[in-house]
């Protein structure tokens, strides 16, 4: 039983990390799934998504950080349009911007700017930590009826 319920709450961390990747992953189809079965304590699923979610965006800030001399390269995780239009929000609104880091096509680019830009990794996860928590509260109050 333990076994299995560990496994359950990995795959869950391991889709949380990978949706904030370049991968196409939703990891909130996975916690409502699991929401919904009453099986799972929703506080332990809620800190397992958050985590995940949190540092597959260190993943990002760390991209950004240590390979943007290979934007060019099709494999790069973030385009160059899409890269110059997050950088011109993120220098409007610095780190505070972090904190839509949770919304869909922007939250990833602006984690690989954040990185781009040598934002502070501390203040780098304060940020994205207090987003993407939010957000999978917020799914869980819907979820549980809360809200």
């Amino acid at each position: 039983m333990f076994n299995t319920l560990f496994l359950e709450y990995a795959t869950l961390f391991l889709l949380s990390f990978a949706a904030a990747t370049i991968f196409p992953f939703q990891s909130e189809i996975a916690l409502t799934g699991m929401l919904l079965s009453d099986r799972y304590t929703w506080v332990l699923l809620v800190v397992v998504a958050s985590a995940g979610n949190t540092l597959g965006s260190v993943m990002n800030w760390a991209l950004g950080r240590y390979i943007v001399h290979f934007q060019n390269r099709k494999w790069f995780p973030v385009k160059g349009d899409m890269l110059k239009r997050a950088e011109a929000y993120y220098h409007k609104y610095g780190k505070w911007s972090l904190l839509l880091s949770w919304v869909p096509i922007i939250g990833d680019p602006l984690t690989v700017v954040a990185g781009v830009l040598r934002e502070k990794l501390f203040i780098f996860i304060l940020f994205v930590a207090i987003a993407k928590t939010g957000r999978y509260l917020a799914i869980a109050g819907l979820i549980k009826g809360w809200m």
